[in-house]
């Protein structure tokens, strides 16, 4: 009793001082109003790409400059002119899946283990080697290519690489470069918001240290594991630099190349449409993904931000 009479008091006391101060109601009413419509504008932004690279994509090709909003006729041809003629984009979409998931896996290996020695072991320098991995990914990728086109394409003999040209690891390789510092630096806050006692019980329980990672932390930390996964793979997916420059064979040519290439159905006209159905096909799988998980996204984002 006394505490419904010390709620309603609380109640009361609240709307007395919203009564007697008007222009904070207005203000914060204004907030609320101003959030809203800059939440509003963001997924407008957002949306609006995707939305005219759909309807580009329902056009018949002689259409493929038209600025319709709505496509008038619908068509699919645009679709199947993705998969004729010499496009081979079919065999592109599964060059990028062997390269996206093999990047992944080695990333989220390698980076798995870096994370949590960093998160679990006290050596002098920690944090400076954590700085110099995210400083490895700030390196602009143009600057890269001429000495791994160099490495990769020499056929002298006692070089360190044999010739890559025209094979998987040679994007595979660098693109860990760039997905290894987001994975270590992600999964390093994320291990280090599990409590390390933890670990020390299940040892007390007769774990040895392995077993216990394998057991015990990295379910746990699943979140943050399928967070950074899910943002490698993207990553790795959208690349066109490097595959553009390591695989000029058509037929190991990644999709994004690919769709750079297309000549259309019939060769000679304007690929508009064409390019935004592969565009579609290329976004969809991955919109899906994000859509299915994004409670574990926004958890493993999220995960150490609070206390």
């Amino acid at each position: 009793m006394a505490t419904a009479v010390g709620t309603t008091q609380q109640t009361s006391s609240d709307q007395v001082a919203a009564l007697s101060h008007p222009k904070r109601s207005r203000k914060a009413r204004f907030g609320v109003v101003a959030s809203y419509i800059g939440m509003g504008l963001i997924v407008l932004y957002c949306v609006l790409p995707f939305y005219w690279m759909i309807v580009s994509s329902l056009r018949i090709p002689t259409e493929g400059r038209s600025t319709e909003f709505i496509p008038s006729p619908v068509s699919v041809e645009n679709y199947s002119g993705v998969f004729a003629g010499g496009n081979n984009f079919g065999r592109s979409l599964v060059n990028s899946l062997i390269v996206s998931g093999t990047t992944t896996v080695l990333t989220l290996v390698f980076g798995i283990v870096a994370a949590y020695a960093l998160a679990r072991l006290q050596f002098r320098g920690k944090a400076a080697v954590l700085w110099v991995i995210m400083a490895c990914s700030m390196f602009p990728l143009i600057i890269l290519i001429p000495p791994l086109l160099k490495m990769f394409s020499s056929t002298e003999p006692f070089t360190w690489f044999p010739y890559w040209v025209n094979t998987y690891q040679s994007v595979i390789i660098p693109g860990l470069s760039f997905g290894l510092p987001l994975a270590v630096w992600n999964l390093t806050a994320f291990f280090k918001q599990l409590p390390v006692e933890l670990e020390q019980a299940a040892m007390v329980d007769g774990c040895t240290p392995g077993v216990a990672f394998r057991k015990v932390i990295l379910p746990l930390a699943a979140p943050g594991v399928f967070t950074t996964a899910i943002i490698v793979f993207i990553g790795a997916w959208n690349e066109f630099l490097l595959a553009l420059t390591f695989l000029p064979d058509p037929s190991k040519q990644t999709a994004t190349v690919a769709i750079s290439k297309f000549t259309g159905v019939t060769g000679f006209d304007t690929p508009y449409g064409t390019i935004m159905a592969a565009g579609v096909i290329v976004t969809v799988p991955l919109l899906i993904a994000v859509l299915i998980f994004q409670r574990r996204i926004v958890a493993g984002l999220t995960a150490g931000g609070v206390k």
